[in-house]
């Protein structure tokens, strides 16, 4: 009699649950407007502070990490181009930028639902506030996630600067990030995270940007520095960081400001987000130490550069697996990357030859590489929700190589064919703070 009773329960509610699922509502697929009550203060105020992280990563931490590296006479040039990236990439985002990657579209393109911001509101009335949220964060208004979205944008293009520092135009800089910023870094967040795009869809798990920030800017900054050719005098003339405290500075303020990178890209104050902040500060630390031990070894003394690079590479590589990884993928993952990029900034880059002033590629492309084939590997599925496959993840990094690659190229080309790329070997060895910019440090 219980037994029977029981079935018809069960029978009950597996009825109930299949009703239930037949009349629920689909997920919205595109931005939409909700009353203000839906939105979560929590989730409102971690976004907004991790906007202001991430913004923080580039201008000053950024710009302070490749200003120490460079040469004295081309430090405010170097310090320049971050500020300005930062400046250019702010309306290009809100002209076009933001419209083009999240929202739906095709599977390699956005729409243009939201150019200048069209149909983001915030409307006030008798009857209550309503503001429209992204589908893909709708617990915090839509221009919270916008602005959000912006500072990875801003950062990307000034990651590539790395590699061509002390030789290009800034008329041709800023030609270049602006195209490059709508051409390349658009379709490739599309296609990487939203769920429209082609990779996404394939199932390519990048949780803040292995992909979409760091190859993509790292195959673009090779391809610029083989572009405009290797610095006068590379090779031959001594080329040390003129200033190693900014250097370490910038880099501490780049790892602060990547929790607001990797926990902020859960956009929710949450366990994942804790998850996510667990895995930056191990990854992180554990490349820092294997890169130091890793120069230790071939050089004999452990360096300043070498241990603060190592952390950037750390961050890297645990960026597109923050969100998926528990502590044993972090540390594996750091570990990897401090030893492998120590190995593509130094042995690699002299055996090809090419002149990566920076090392961009060899820390954000390489390292990028390194922490995506390794989110398939150590992806857990009870904290990411999905599985981990390194064929999917390979797919994801060779399309973006091969896009980012390709069309950076024919950017530079035309730029180079219109209005040429490089200033004069005068302008160089005078250096680019006088000859751009009329300034000089003291």
């Amino acid at each position: 009699m219980f037994g029977l009773l029981a079935h018809a329960e069960a029978q009950t509610s597996v009825a109930t649950v299949a009703t239930a699922t037949a009349i629920a509502p689909a997920a919205p697929a595109a931005p939409f407007s909700v009353d203000s009550s839906k939105i979560s203060s929590g989730d409102t105020a971690w976004m907004l502070t991790s906007t202001a992280l991430v913004l923080f990563m580039t201008i000053p931490g950024l710009a302070l990490f490749y200003g120490g590296m460079v040469r004295k006479k081309n430090v405010l040039a170097t310090l320049m181009q971050s500020f300005t990236i930062t400046c250019v990439v702010t309306i290009v985002w809100t002209m076009v930028g933001y419209s083009l990657a999240f929202t739906p579209g095709g599977l390699f393109l956005g729409g243009f639902s939201r150019v200048l911001l069209a149909g983001m509101n915030y409307i006030k009335s008798d009857k209550g506030t309503t503001l429209t949220v992204s589908h893909l964060a709708p617990t915090i208004p839509e221009t919270v996630y916008f602005v959000y979205q912006m500072t990875f944008a801003i950062i990307t293009p000034a990651l590539i600067t790395g590699s061509f520092a002390d030789r290009m135009k800034f008329s041709s800089m800023l030609v270049f990030m602006t195209l490059w910023s709508i051409i390349v870094y658009a379709p490739i967040a599309h296609m990487v995270w939203e769920p429209s795009g082609w990779l996404a869809s394939a199932g390519i798990l990048d949780f803040a940007g292995g992909t979409v920030v760091h190859i993509n800017a790292g195959i673009a900054g090779l391809v610029c520095c083989l572009v405009l050719g290797k610095r006068v005098g590379h090779g031959r003339e001594e080329m040390a960081p003129h200033n190693l405290t900014l250097t370490l500075i910038g880099g501490a303020m780049l790892w602060v400001g990547w929790f607001g990178f990797n926990a902020g890209s859960a956009v929710a104050a949450d366990g994942r987000a804790g998850f996510a902040m667990v895995a930056t500060q191990l990854a992180t630390a554990a490349a820092a130490l294997s890169w130091m031990f890793a120069e230790w070894i071939a050089k004999g003394k452990p360096s300043v550069l070498g241990i603060v690079s190592g952390a950037v590479a750390g961050l890297v590589a645990v960026t597109p697996a923050s969100g998926y990884v528990g502590v044993t993928g972090a540390l594996v993952i750091g570990i990897a990357a401090g030893v492998i990029c120590f190995w593509s900034a130094t042995w690699l880059k002299r055996r090809v030859g090419y002149d990566d002033s920076l090392d961009a590629f060899g820390v954000h492309c390489i390292g990028g590489i390194v922490g995506a084939l390794l989110t398939g590997v150590f992806a857990v599925k009870d904290i990411g929700g999905a599985e981990g496959d390194i064929v999917l993840q390979a797919e994801g990094v060779l399309t973006t190589l091969i896009y980012s690659g390709v069309m950076s190229f024919i950017l530079l080309k035309i730029i180079d064919m219109l209005m040429g790329l490089r200033v004069t070997e005068e302008e160089e060895r005078d250096g680019l703070d006088v000859t751009l910019h009329g300034e000089h440090v003291a």
